[in-house]
């Protein structure tokens, strides 16, 4: 885990070089002490004594400056690789635990067991959780709620939080023996503001999908979730039903009907004060409005997408220009961030052929739809559960139907880990306490909801009947 906090170090042997320098001092002073009657001009000493006195004495402090020149640098040194706030901790991670991830070692086993599974390799996913002030306790509990070993994790506190809160946010992590095991667990340090009906969430998902690129070379999909969302399958169940899908397929909820979103979220302009002050201000809106664009074909979605990883290096690293354009069109464009990558798939002949136009969420909305979907409550259980989706919004903090999805569905209890297949502790204790090996997945019934849901997608043309495919 590493958080872009700037250590600070301070020396601890600076007592040493001091003694040394009095030492030496003393030696050449202590003559004074015995010092005669003065002696006649012909006893004084000779120029040449005296310059060689003061060498020995300039050469005694050069020594012991550079020995304490040396104490001074090597203690920063030591106190900047203990301290878990590093910045060069960012890009350096320890190698995670051997137990974890024995495939990745230098040497393998050769020999395979007779009873191996068949089963493909379980794929990674890039989790960005971000909060805002007050929202670190629900982040770590939706953490605790969608971890993996073999995933990725960024957590975000944007600036609405102090300081403080996110300081704790990493001591809290730092305090999970698996987090530190996987080393797969790390925390914005320099955090951005994110306004829901603005672009600066745009840019806030862009700035962590690309620190996620520059942390981890192995995941396979990239989600976003905030402290509102909970998930309704384990891991283990997601993973094993991603491992039998392209990794190139993408769940976007896509529609290019605008309706009613023409002339309430489109057409007017915004400027999102996120992007450009350091405070949270109110959001300013032009009196003048704007024509629909014709260079391409605006599509609509959700706050929620389960992008492949190669939409995201297309988004941020690719060479094509139409990512660019569409974040600058979508700058000026309330709740931009429901439909940049709807957009960007369905306007890209790279993508627009893998895209399921199903983002796994369950949600209820207003009708006709508000900004936010509908909180969540132990009357909407039920649904939940049976729609076989893979996470579901918006929940209330703390409210009780979490704590039922946790016995029921993800069987966990409070304040631990979802346990999974890598988990090899006693029944009863906290079973992720001791762990093995991080490819071993043991699917549950959420498996076989998620699998129903999907399958349906795929089947009877529907999958071909929703492509987001631009007509020209």
């Amino acid at each position: 885990m590493a958080v872009t906090t700037s250590p600070s170090a301070s020396p601890r042997n600076k007592s040493k070089p001091k003694k040394q320098i009095t030492t030496t001092t003393s030696t050449f002073s202590r003559p004074k002490k015995m010092q005669a009657p003065p002696a006649s001009p012909a006893a004084a000493p000779s120029p040449a004594a005296v310059a060689l006195k003061d060498s020995k004495t300039t050469l005694s402090i050069i020594l012991a400056t550079a020995l304490f020149s040396l104490i001074f640098f090597l203690s920063i040194s030591s106190s900047s690789r203990r301290s878990p706030f590093s910045a060069s901790a960012v890009l350096h991670h320890p190698k995670p635990d051997p137990f974890l991830f024995p495939t990745r070692q230098t040497h393998r086993t050769v020999f395979r067991s007779s009873n191996a599974s068949s089963d493909p390799t379980p794929p990674s996913i890039a989790y960005l959780i971000s909060g805002s002030n007050g929202d670190s306790n629900r982040i770590l509990r939706l953490l605790f709620a969608v971890y993996h070993p073999r995933n990725h994790y960024l957590l975000h506190l944007d600036l609405s939080a102090p300081q403080s809160e996110r300081d704790s946010l990493a001591v809290a992590v730092e305090a999970i023996p698996i987090f530190r095991a996987a080393q797969n667990v790390d925390v914005i340090g320099r955090a951005d503001f994110v306004y829901l009906k603005g672009s600066s969430t745009i840019s806030s998902t862009l700035h962590g999908a690309s620190l996620l690129l520059r942390l981890s070379p192995n995941w396979d999909w990239f989600i976003r979730l905030t402290a509102d969302d909970y998930p309704l399958v384990t891991q283990d169940d997601l993973l094993h039903i991603l491992s039998f899908l392209p990794k190139d397929m993408n769940f976007v909820t896509h529609s290019s009907y605008i309706g009613w979103r023409e002339a309430r979220k489109l057409k007017p302009i915004i400027v999102d004060p996120g992007l450009y002050l350091s405070e949270k201000t109110a959001m300013f809106y032009a009196t003048q409005k704007r024509e629909l664009p014709n260079a391409f074909q605006l599509f609509t979605g959700s706050s929620l997408s389960i992008v492949s990883r190669q939409v995201v290096e297309f988004c941020v690293l690719g060479t094509d220009n139409l990512p660019r354009t569409l974040l600058m069109y979508f700058s000026n464009t309330q709740s931009g961030h429901m439909n940049y990558f709807p957009t960007v798939l369905c306007n890209s002949h790279q993508f627009n052929k893998t895209v399921l136009n199903d983002n796994l969420l369950y949600a209820i909305f207003d009708k006709p739809p508000k900004e936010q979907p509908q909180f969540l409550g132990p009357s909407d259980y039920d649904l939940m559960i049976e729609s076989g989706a893979a996470f579901a919004t918006r929940f209330q903090s703390n409210d009780p139907v979490l704590n039922r999805i946790d016995t029921e569905i993800l069987n966990r209890g409070p304040g631990h880990i979802v346990p999974g297949g890598w988990c090899l502790g006693e029944p009863g204790n906290d079973t992720c306490l001791v762990w093995g090996d991080a490819d071993v997945v043991r699917p549950g019934s959420g498996a076989r909801r998620l699998e129903k849901r999907i399958v349906g997608l795929l089947s009877n043309g529907t999958f071909r009947r929703n492509r987001c495919v631009v007509v020209e």
